[in-house]
């Protein structure tokens, strides 16, 4: 039987959005179920005996295999509406498992946090309801299950507000880094282009930068310097 009743907390769960990088686009891990044709954060359920934090780590580190992952909650979604027990049913008998009843047919209220991981250091694992997990450039989504896409929308609100403070947290880059691939972070996720010369002045403004050797790539262009957020 899975996630039997006695393990974990009723109705509520969790959803994450998790955001990487891939150097040029912004991209979200979506979990797939194919023979449903449907799509959905990553997310679960909460142990009885864990803190909710604790679950969402567990969670996340068993899809992609990371454990030191940047995580903020942002928002608590329960509208009457997140109630679909009938794709919960289907999800149960696509692994063989028919059920009349079962508590994972109930109404969930869903805490969401966004996650922020290099992409580059990812092999993603789908759950054990679902068939993969794959990455996909945030302005080419799928369409997702029940309110998904809007948990994606107020995620992408929250990381885009305050975004300089957040500059030390970021997991989306390499431990060294160019001013350039900084920009495309910026770049990705607020929507719009940053002009160089100004980008490059307000985050060396910050202090928050320690500048390394030159990146040289053989080629004729001007290298230019590594960066690392400072300690």
């Amino acid at each position: 039987m899975p996630l039997p009743q006695a393990e974990y907390l009723p109705n509520i769960s969790y959803d994450s959005v998790i955001f990487g990088f891939s150097g040029e686009k912004l991209k979200i891990l979506v979990l797939e179920y194919h023979n449903m044709e449907t799509y959905a954060l990553p997310g679960g359920f909460v142990k009885v005996n864990e803190p909710l934090d604790e679950a969402v780590k567990r969670g996340l580190s068993e899809r992609t295999g990371l454990d030191e992952i940047y995580l903020e909650q942002f928002h608590t979604f329960g509208s009457i509406d997140r109630y679909s027990p009938s794709v919960m049913r289907k999800m149960l008998a696509e692994q063989g498992y028919i059920y009349e009843d079962h508590w994972l047919f109930g109404r969930f209220i869903t805490v969401a946090y966004y996650a922020l991981i290099n992409y580059e250091n990812v092999v993603p694992k789908p759950d054990e309801l679902s068939d993969s997990i794959e990455w996909y450039d945030y302005d080419k989504l799928p369409k997702l299950m029940m309110d998904h896409s809007a948990i994606v929308e107020k995620a992408l609100e929250h990381l885009r507000s305050n975004l300089d403070q957040k500059l030390l947290s970021f997991n989306l880059l390499p431990e060294r880094f160019t001013m350039k691939e900084l920009q495309q972070v910026y770049e990705g996720i607020l929507g719009e282009t940053q002009n160089r010369a100004n980008f490059q002045r307000k985050m060396l403004s910050f202090n928050i930068l320690e500048r390394h050797e030159k990146l040289f790539s053989g080629g004729s262009h001007k290298a230019p310097f590594l960066y690392s957020f400072k300690k």
